[in-house]
């Protein structure tokens, strides 16, 4: 049944010609992407780069290899900490085959590969797939966010999954898009066999408990997409979280999942709170150079952005120690 459902979830770019014997391997890749588990913590790592703004791959590496002792369930690549939008498609290709190269074995390496066009975002998901990705994870197009319906947006991520060697995760990021995935487009896209899941950023527990409630016939799973909700949002049955603030409390976030995991509600409670104001202060409030500034005070290399991106000013580098050492992280 999954096999004659798959094939007929193919597109027609998919069915032709040369992508032929591609579909047929796609077509058993979808009976293993039903059993992908997603659970556990991701950071979305940050791109050190040089003086020069090159990619900094030895920073990188130093980095990679601190994350490594920590107990997360895998690493997001390429995602909106990455500055995927200030590189070239190649080197988003090359820093994924270099984190595949470092990454132990048994972690999941989930690779951003959302592009504008539908053609495009192909293109490079299969680029990534190559660069040893484990997933793809993909966000929702945003340039013309006004004709970005639930008709555009569920041809789009189907056409994606139908192409993809790897399962394909639904990135619905409002704050960096001004476009949030629609609950109806998120429903149908939950059916299809290689979509395994949904990363939700906009912070609305009710509709990540409502997807959840909706999708819960399907092998479909939901990741917060920040540190600030993850309590909240495993209650209504997220079961993991690409959170920044893990790029630099990463021990804390695996033991809130832990605690979340295992019932101890007033445990998680306590730590959730003292991760709020951190939390905010490297995503909404200060962004990724604030993310990279709280990285360099931990031991890891955050460095400058890539232009336009500018460093905090001292005013901010201020207020952002506030949120750390009140909390007493700092």
């Amino acid at each position: 049944m999954l096999c004659v459902r798959t094939w007929r979830a193919l597109s027609p770019r998919c069915r032709s010609g040369a992508h032929l014997t591609a579909a047929w391997k796609q077509t058993q890749n979808f009976s293993s992407a039903a059993r992908l588990d997603l659970s556990g913590i991701y950071p979305p790592i940050g791109t050190p780069f040089t003086d020069k703004e090159d990619v900094d791959y030895q920073k990188l590496e130093e980095n990679l290899q601190k994350y490594a002792k920590i107990p997360f369930k895998g690493l997001v690549v390429q995602g909106s900490n990455g500055e995927y939008p200030y590189l070239t498609e190649e080197e988003r290709v090359e820093v994924v085959r270099a984190v595949r190269r470092s990454l132990p074995a048994g972690k999941l390496l989930m690779a951003g590969s959302g592009c504008e066009s539908t053609r495009d975002t192909v293109k490079l998901t299969e680029k990534m797939a190559a660069a040893g990705a484990d997933a793809a994870l993909v966000v929702t197009p945003c340039f013309y966010k006004g004709k970005m319906d639930s008709r555009a947006l569920v041809q789009h991520f189907t056409k994606v999954a139908d192409c993809s060697s790897v399962p394909v995760v639904l990135y619905s990021v409002p704050a960096n898009t001004g476009l949030e995935l629609p609950l109806d487009a998120v429903v149908q896209l939950s059916q299809h066999p290689n979509i395994v899941g949904l990363k939700d950023s906009g912070g609305d527990i009710t509709r990540i408990g409502l997807i959840v409630h909706k999708t819960k016939t399907q092998d479909f799973q939901v990741l917060a997409g920040s540190a600030g909700f993850l309590m909240a949002a495993y209650s209504v049955g997220a079961v993991g979280g690409v959170c920044a603030l893990a790029n630099v409390l990463g021990r804390e976030l695996c033991e809130l999942e832990r605690l979340c995991v295992s019932g101890c509600w007033e445990e998680a409670r306590a730590l959730q709170q003292r991760l709020i104001e951190p939390n905010a202060g490297v995503t909404r409030k200060l962004g990724v150079p604030a993310l990279k500034q709280a990285m360099e005070w931990f031991g890891f290399h955050g460095g400058a952005c890539r232009s336009p991106l500018q460093p905090l000013t001292e005013a901010e580098t201020q207020q952002l120690r506030r949120d750390f050492s009140s909390n007493g992280w700092l």
